[in-house]
């Protein structure tokens, strides 16, 4: 008999006892262990779901185009057929063009240099429009391009902000060449302006003030007169 089993007679502790005893500890520890394993797999598992279901409703959302910011009706949302798109990508859309024009007045023009010298206004017409004649006195909005008569170099356009301009005509308050060019034109129309310095901001750059000298062409869609 060995000295560790006459220890443990002595003691009162059977050794097969003892064996039984480290063997259900063993046990216990081991469900213990396989049952945390599973939580944290149960944890896992779950997270993951939750994350599809997530995952899920935001491609649903995204599919019908929710939130707020929708149009409750898409209609409202899309523009007129006579408003026109960008002239070009990232331009300010065409304006609203008056009933009955031309869908032409809806893309910005070209507007290329002129030949030959320039001596005296001329007025030329590109689109004829259909309304009433513009009168002396009357506001008038525009769309237009300007360019310099010799090399077609553009240095003003409404185009730009996509903000027709709106200004009274015939009583002085733009350049001779407009006020004398575009009386008389009806609305809807598009009109070309070759205009000589001396009815534009003169010849002489030292006394124009930064402003584009000598003869200019202007290129005018008359929007409205009222």
């Amino acid at each position: 008999m060995s000295e560790r089993t006459q220890q443990n007679r002595s003691a009162g502790q059977d050794p097969s006892t003892a064996t039984k005893s480290g063997r259900r500890l063993a046990a216990q520890l081991a469900a213990k262990q396989a049952a945390d394993r599973r939580r944290k797999i149960n944890a896992v598992l779950s997270g993951g779901a939750a994350l599809a279901v997530a995952a899920t409703l935001i491609a649903v959302f995204v599919a019908i185009g929710g939130g707020k910011d929708k149009p409750a009706n898409q209609a409202d949302a899309t523009p007129s057929a006579s408003a026109g798109a960008p002239d070009e990508a990232g331009a300010p859309p065409a304006p609203q063009l008056p009933e009955g024009a031309d869908p032409a007045l809806g893309t910005k023009p070209e507007v290329k240099a002129g030949t030959g010298e320039l001596k005296k206004l001329a007025v030329t017409p590109l689109i004829k429009g259909t309304g009433p004649a513009v009168q002396k006195g009357q506001n008038i909005t525009t769309n237009y391009v300007g360019v310099f008569y010799k090399d077609g170099q553009e240095f003003d356009s409404s185009w730009r902000s996509g903000q027709p301009a709106t200004f009274p005509i015939g009583v002085g308050q733009v350049i001779p060449g407009w006020d004398q060019g575009l009386v008389g034109v009806t609305v809807g129309s598009r009109v070309q302006l070759d205009i000589p310095g001396e009815l534009a901001y003169g010849n002489d750059e030292a006394a124009a003030g930064g402003r584009p000298t000598g003869p200019l062409r202007f290129v005018v869609d008359v929007l409205a007169a009222q």
